[in-house]
């Protein structure tokens, strides 16, 4: 496994629209690796394969409870309900956090790491997650859809103590 690095804000790639994935093969198997750990790392909620610089419709999401990472491939978001006004960072626009519209519910279709299919009923941090990734599989960015006058940059070096 390794430590992929992350495209940041101005980078083409991240407006581009990602690729269905035709084949699950050993080569998937270690970008999907590759990309839990570099979400880890960065202490990320999600990571989609285009912001390590692949345009592959693959996205990890982590909520840091029991059930460990998900992992989906092809997703499709079939349904929302609901919506809520939800704070929102991203690892490709490091120290820049905003309020977003987000549906309080999802169900997405997909396959898992081994090519089976799964679907799964989300709400609330774990929909706005799914939300968040399979936008930028679509070539969208938070940064596009936040409400205005809400933008904040934080200043890591700063002691929030």
């Amino acid at each position: 496994m390794a430590i992929r690095q992350i495209r940041e804000e101005g980078d083409e790639i991240l407006k581009k629209k990602s690729r269905e994935i035709e084949v699950i093969d050993d080569k998937l198997q270690i970008l999907i690796d590759d990309m839990i750990e570099t979400m880890h790392k960065y202490n990320g909620v999600g990571l989609a394969a285009v912001q390590v610089g692949v345009l592959k419709r693959v996205l990890v999401i982590d909520l840091y409870d029991d059930k460990g990472a998900i992992v989906l491939i092809n997703p499709e978001i079939i349904k929302t309900k609901g919506e809520q006004e939800v704070e929102e960072g991203c690892l490709s626009f490091p120290n820049q956090f905003a309020k977003i519209i987000r549906p309080m519910e999802v169900v997405v279709e997909a396959l898992d790491r081994n090519g089976k299919k799964i679907k799964i009923k989300a709400k609330e941090l774990l929909a706005q997650a799914i939300c968040h990734e399979v936008d930028h599989l679509n070539g969208e960015v938070f940064i596009d859809k936040i409400i205005p006058g809400t933008l904040e940059y934080v200043n890591p070096n700063e002691n929030n103590s």
